[in-house]
């Protein structure tokens, strides 16, 4: 055990020298009441720069490396009671069950139709670009394909049989699932007999009291968190590995960034009527962790937070739209991902796309996106079908797995944002956004800063 720890130290001192220092300087900006998205922007800066000299000094990053897996761990560690608790929360406080149906067609509606809408973007830019000409497929070494499920597999796994099994291994979407049966359930008795379920209600309430509270615990490591995962990922990759596959990161980023700007800033603008720019700089927390994490569901509680105390949108409207959102809304992942991925892998083995290739591209990008909720890589699943529709050599998911962490980055922001963009829009819809109060600039302390 000894030798272990010293070798540790030994081959990863001048990294976690380095790291030291510079989470340092996170840990007195934040007790100067630097602000929290300020902290993330620097720290995602901090990590890419040291990163890169990790990167071209060859410097081991396993301790590094355990920083970023141990806030992740947390973020784990919250997400499936969080989910549990607001869900509940959320849907005993609506007792009008045609509302709860129309809440939920609105935001599903909203999920699936940026979804296409976002295959149809990352399709104009890859057919526009071509970022797979002249590339030579060489087949990363030792690559082994993904195991892809069925469809009815898929299906069938969402479906909840031992809630706490399901919670045991992570599974949000059947814990969703079993969280409204119950809520429902209260609803129902509570409208016959009030008393029988007001103890139930009342726990509810308090676990979703502490829950937050946690939540506000563990967000205010994110900074450190950010970095860590940065850095491990600047020093992994460097510039060397990028090159190759350049045209098709650049592709990707125009694609995502086209969808964030004209769709989401189209919606917030035009239909929700708010000032985009405001908007997105109110998100920005969520942007960023989402973009570091890679997760949905580790941007779950900033992307709460945000919500509900910088948009100014209801907690009844925000409870029930973010944990659905991180468990199926995949704009970047089923929606820009596998339509560049398909056009590429065309390009790269010959293959003539038509006009009918196209529409059943987005047509199955849309359906994939709802049959993959919940499974861990929504987008090598999404695209994995997309390609399999298409009759595309699925040998092409091999070409792009050099850069498709780098890309993850880009997919999960685009994800989380338009789950945000989704809650202004149902919220605006149903009365449930405090336009004045946002208009004014009036935030509640997200409490992000150690006390």
């Amino acid at each position: 055990m000894e030798n272990n720890l010293l070798n540790a130290l030994e081959t990863n001192a001048i990294s976690l020298l380095v790291s030291a220092v510079l989470l340092g300087v996170l840990y007195v900006l934040a007790q100067k009441r630097v602000g929290f998205g300020t902290r993330v922007l620097l720290a995602l800066g901090l990590g890419l720069g040291a990163g890169l000299i990790f990167n071209q000094f060859q410097l081991a990053t396993e301790g590094v490396g355990t920083i970023g897996s141990i806030y992740i761990n947390f973020i784990r560690m919250i997400v499936i009671p969080l989910v549990f608790v607001l869900v509940i929360n959320s849907i005993i406080s609506i007792t009008n069950m045609k509302y709860l149906r129309k809440l939920s067609l609105k935001t599903i509606g909203w999920f699936l139709g940026t979804t296409g809408v976002a295959a149809i973007i990352g399709l104009l830019v890859a057919v526009a670009m071509n970022p797979g000409a002249g590339f030579e497929a060489n087949m990363p070494e030792g690559y082994e394909a993904r195991e892809i499920p069925s469809f009815f597999k898929v299906i069938l796994d969402q479906v909840p049989s031992n809630p706490i099994n399901d919670a045991a291994q992570g599974k949000v979407v059947p814990i969703l699932i079993f969280a409204l049966f119950i809520a429902i359930a209260i609803v129902k008795v509570g409208s016959k007999k009030p008393e029988a379920v007001q103890p139930v209600k009342a726990f509810i309430g308090s676990a979703t009291e502490i829950m937050h509270q946690v939540v506000k615990y563990v967000l205010r490591f994110t900074p450190y968190g950010v970095y860590a995962l940065i850095a491990v990922m600047a020093a992994k990759y460097g510039w060397e590995t990028l090159e190759p596959l350049a045209m098709l990161i650049a592709v990707s980023y125009i694609a995502l960034l086209a969808h964030f700007v004209l769709v989401f800033g189209g919606l917030v603008s035009f239909v929700a009527k708010v000032n985009p720019i405001r908007f997105f700089k109110k998100a920005y927390p969520t942007v960023a962790v989402a973009f570091t994490t890679r997760s949905s569901f580790a941007t779950l509680p900033i992307n709460l937070e945000v919500i509900t105390k910088r948009l100014r949108i209801s907690p009844k409207i925000a409870s029930f739209v973010a944990p659905l959102g991180a468990s199926m809304n995949f704009n970047g992942c089923g929606g820009v991902w596998p339509a560049v991925v398909s056009v590429f892998v065309a390009e790269v083995f010959g293959v003539t796309l038509s006009l009918t290739d196209y529409v059943l591209i987005v047509l199955v990008s849309v359906i994939s996106s709802i049959g993959v909720a919940g499974v861990p890589g929504p987008a090598s699943i999404s695209t994995t079908v997309v390609l399999t529709a298409l009759g595309l050599p699925l040998e092409g998911l091999a070409l792009v797995v050099a850069v498709e962490a780098l890309i993850d980055m880009g997919r999960t922001a685009v994800n989380a944002t338009g789950t945000t963009v989704t809650a202004l829009l149902v919220a605006n819809s149903e009365g449930e956004f405090d336009r004045e109060s946002f208009n004014r600039g009036e935030e509640d302390e997200m409490e992000l800063n150690p006390a």
